[in-house]
This record gives C-alpha cells, sequence and structure tokens, in this order.
C-alpha cells in the first residue's frame, strides 16, 4: 500500500505478551514504517497506568520525599517485560538515571513523559528499530501550544533518515529542549502527527476495541461498529462523548488527506473502523445514520421579546453577556421572537444570576424561562442529507417511546439532528433513537 504508520495505547503494551502481539501485527505488514507507543496501560481492573505511577513519582519529589521506593513499582513492570522478551540491554541503568532526572528535573511533564520514552526504547529494541526521541521532533512554542508547522518539518526531515523506527507519543519539546506533554490520552496526536510528516497512505491506531460503535454499548445493547465514517462525523460523535479517539487526533491527518484505521490489537483480523475525508460510493444505502451519541447536564435558557427578529444586535448582546463572565455555549436554536441558548450546567453554576441580570439590562426581554435537566442527542450521518423523512422518522420514534422533546438543532448541512430532551429519558431516548434506525 506504501507507507503506514501504527499507533499502539497504553491497553496494547501492558505487558510482554501484548508486546509479542504488536509485534507480531507490524511484522506482518511490511508497509508500517513508523510505530508510535504510548506507556504501558493497566494489565487487569486494580492494576496501575504507568503514567500515573509516574505523575505520583513527581508529587513525591515535588515536597522533598523520596520516591525511590514508588519508582520501582515502575521499575519492575519495565523490567519484568525486558526480561520476558529476552531483551539484551542496560535497561536497569536506563531505569536508574530515569529515577534520578525526575527527583532532578522536578518537571511533571518530563516525569510523565518518562512512560513513553522508556517504552518506546524497549519496543525499539525488539523490534530491531531506529529510535526517536519525541522532544527532537515534537515541538511546543514558549506559551506551550503546540507549533504545527515547525514539528512538520523537523519530523520530516528526521523520518527521511530512519526507514523504520519507533518514535514515543504524547510529549515534545519547548524551543530550549524542556519536556511539555499533550493532555492525557496525547499519544493519539503523536501518532497522527508521525502519519502526516511521513505523508503516509494510512494511520492505523491500535487500542483495545475493534473500532468505533453506532452507540455507546452501557446504553445500547450490542450496537453495530461503524465500518467506515468521514472526519466531519467523527467530529461530529466525538463532540457528543464518542471516544475511542482523542478528538485533537484527527486535524493532522484530516489536513493530509490521510485515512485513519482503528483496529482491535487483540483481534488484529477484525477490518475496525475507517475515518476517510469523505464516504465511499458504497457504503451500506440502507444506513442512513452512521451514530449516536449524547451528554448530560445541560441548562435551556429560552429569551422572548417580540418584534426581536427586527431588532438590530439583540443576538449579538445575548452572546456579549455570556462573553463578559467567560460562559460558552452549546447550540442557538432560535425562533422569530424566541432565542434559545444552550449552556453546560458547569459553565452556570456560580454565574447564572448574573447573566440572568446583564441580558435583562442589555436586551430588555419580555420574559426569560430557565429549563435545566436537559440532555442531548445528536443523530449523525452523511446518509441522512439525501433521505427524506429522517428527521420525521427519529420525532416519531421519540414520541412512540414517550419522550418530550426540548429542543431542536439542526445545521444546515444536514449532517446531524441534535435534540434536547429531560435527563430522565436519556436512556430510553437512545434505545429509541437507535432502533429506529438500526436493522438487527
Amino acid at each position: 500500500m506504501g507507507i503506514k504508520v501504527a499507533k499502539f495505547g497504553g491497553s496494547s503494551l501492558c505487558d510482554a505478551e501484548h508486546f509479542r502481539k504488536v509485534k507480531a501485527i507490524i511484522e506482518s505488514d511490511p508497509d508500517y514504517h513508523y510505530v508510535v507507543p504510548s506507556a504501558p496501560g493497566k494489565r487487569f481492573d486494580d492494576d496501575e497506568k504507568i503514567t500515573d505511577l509516574l505523575y505520583q513519582c513527581h508529587r513525591k519529589v515535588e515536597r522533598g520525599q523520596s520516591h525511590e521506593e514508588l519508582f520501582r513499582k515502575i521499575s519492575d513492570r519495565y523490567l519484568e517485560i525486558a526480561e520476558a522478551l529476552g531483551l539484551d540491554f542496560d535497561i536497569e541503568g536506563l531505569l536508574i538515571d530515569t529515577s534520578n532526572a525526575i527527583r532532578q528535573y522536578k518537571n511533571p511533564d518530563f516525569a510523565a513523559s518518562r512512560g513513553e520514552y522508556l517504552n518506546g526504547i524497549l519496543l525499539s529494541k525488539y523490534l530491531g528499530w531506529d529510535f526517536i526521541d519525541a522532544k527532537d521532533v515534537v515541538k511546543f512554542d514558549r506559551q506551550g501550544s503546540f507549533a504545527s508547522e515547525w514539528t512538520n518539518e523537523i519530523m520530516a526531515d528526521a523520518l527521511k533518515l530512519h526507514k523504520k523506527a519507533v518514535i514515543p507519543g504524547f510529549y515534545g519539546a519547548y524551543p530550549n529542549g524542556d519536556v511539555h506533554t499533550f493532555s492525557r490520552g496525547g499519544s493519539d496526536i503523536s501518532g497522527a502527527i508521525v502519519a502526516r510528516a511521513a505523508q503516509a497512505d494510512l494511520y492505523v491506531n491500535w487500542t483495545d476495541v475493534s473500532g468505533f460503535l453506532m452507540a455507546d454499548p452501557r446504553i445500547v445493547k450490542n450496537p453495530k461498529c461503524i465500518r467506515e465514517l468521514s472526519y466531519r462525523e467523527l467530529r461530529e460523535l466525538s463532540y457528543m462523548g464518542a471516544t475511542v479517539l482523542h478528538e485533537d487526533a484527527i486535524f493532522p491527518v484530516h489536513r493530509a488527506g490521510i485515512p485513519t484505521n482503528i483496529r482491535n490489537t487483540n483481534a488484529p483480523e477484525d477490518p475496525g473502523t475507517m475515518i476517510v475525508t469523505h464516504p465511499s460510493a458504497d457504503r451500506d444505502r440502507d444506513q442512513i445514520i452512521t451514530g449516536i451519541a449524547g451528554h448530560k447536564n445541560f441548562t435551556l435558557l429560552s429569551i422572548e421579546k417580540a418584534m426581536m427578529n427586527a431588532e438590530l444586535g439583540f443576538g449579538r448582546r445575548v452572546l456579549q453577556a455570556l462573553e463578559d463572565f467567560g460562559v460558552s455555549f452549546e447550540h442557538l436554536p432560535t425562533g422569530i421572537d424566541t432565542m434559545s441558548v444552550v449552556i453546560a450546567d458547569k459553565e452556570l453554576v456560580t454565574r447564572k444570576d448574573q447573566i440572568i441580570q446583564r441580558i435583562q439590562q442589555t436586551c430588555q426581554p419580555d420574559s426569560i424561562d430557565i429549563s435545566a435537566g436537559i440532555a442531548l442527542i445528536a443523530t449523525v450521518g452523511h446518509g441522512m442529507t439525501s433521505a427524506p423523512g429522517t428527521a420525521a422518522r427519529l420525532f416519531t420514534a421519540l414520541y412512540e417511546a414517550g419522550v418530550n422533546i426540548r429542543m431542536i438543532d439542526q445545521g444546515s448541512s444536514e449532517l446531524n439532528i441534535i435534540v434536547g430532551i429531560n435527563i430522565e429519558d436519556f436512556e430510553t431516548a437512545m434505545n429509541a433513537i437507535y432502533r429506529a434506525f438500526v436493522k438487527d
């Protein structure tokens, strides 16, 4: 196929057995040229992630306490993996140096990054590939913002010197060389960055699930797997709560037009989910929707005023009231004389009364109605644009399930329909929508 970049999550590299699975996957396809590993994750329910232990080590150092006993738990994990895989290099010396560096630098990002750094070295030794330290090729500016174009230039030049290489995920460096990390789960971002710089034909994100599901399996029983979705659909679903892939990881590969394949390390024969720029023409035509996702705990602020549509600047003043108190909004459904604003409850905890007062002062509305306890559900799919009666089908399903709709929001792209409902109807509504559109 050309060049493939693989990223393996923490659950895919949690122990020696999983390292063997990863090696088998990589060696089964000569198109894999670059691998991005996470730090070892949990091996069982009560286990601890290496990154969590490293953060604990930093906190001990920061308090002037000894971290050696805690770091021994980390060392034992890596030593156990190295021994089981028969790796022959001075890993004990590497671990001692890492422990000393955590004590010396007293930097939480440096400490946290050592999980990926150490795992990257182990994986490179096991595969017999080159190792590229992410701090040399992933760059942040002085304010800590990711420097995408600078990174792409440096990374591209570095990759040309290595036919096969392992690049740890999650971290990079400031211009002065100090280590800085992405947010948790940032190895997904690192993998996408490497794929873009390598001008890869495919970015494969290996994890512990066989792709995206059409709905949350904790709510909908045995939902189908999404075999293909577009980056736009992924963005909509991720925004509303689907969490298989770090949300920021889509931008580097989307920009470069590189498809992403979500695969399961424990079931490598499963094709998983393919994320593409444009849906293929042969996508299942009977499958109108791609997925359903939702969030709870929103407030619906409904502002009513006669002749609102003719009053210049009314909407701007409402939104200015939110901005003045540092509050962002989720959706903005409107009518001729009514403007509704959907806001996350957490945004209004301490500022609701102040915002209401400001809107009354600047807009003089006839009434303001506040409805808390709202849940939002997004039904997403490119197929909705060409399927007559999609909205009617959705609303009928909710009606028959006894769910009252508090708000409707549909963008002009017709890629999704968002409904606001009472929180107590959330699970019922999710199941009703799924059953209305998905055949068993």
